[in-house]
């Protein structure tokens, strides 16, 4: 079984890594961590770096649980709800794991919404933590 985990060091993600955890355990299966930055000349070095650091010590909790883990930064030009969608597609995973901030209809209407978009689109059950 492998469960893909959206993650970008933010606490609804902390809280949804929490849960796949849980799932992890209990149906004996791999957690793939995923951070998607969109890439191109808007993307910081920084920021980058931030990541993969952010990804390293989410790997090393899972890890430290005997759960078996892959880190994934993936910076293909996609938005990051289609980068996760696509990435469980490529992986034939099981569910998602996603953690979402509480916006206004207005900011979902203008920013657009990844978690929306990973609700909707995905092929595979999508689990949301607040």
């Amino acid at each position: 079984m492998d469960i893909v985990v959206g993650f970008d060091g933010s606490s609804p993600a902390m809280k949804a890594l929490s849960l796949a955890r849980t799932y992890a355990k209990a149906f004996d299966a791999k957690i793939h961590l995923v951070t998607s930055l969109k890439g191109g000349s808007g993307e910081r070095q920084g920021d980058i770096d931030q990541a993969k650091n952010d990804l390293k010590s989410a790997k090393k909790l899972v890890e430290d649980d005997g759960i078996p883990c892959e880190e994934h930064l993936l910076i293909r030009g996609m938005d990051p709800g289609e980068d996760l969608v696509e990435f469980a597609e490529e992986k034939k995973a099981n569910s998602i794991f996603i953690g979402v901030l509480k916006t206004s209809k207005v900011a979902k209407l203008l920013l657009g919404s990844n978690a929306q978009y990973v609700i909707l689109q995905a092929t595979c059950p999508v689990i949301t933590v607040k």
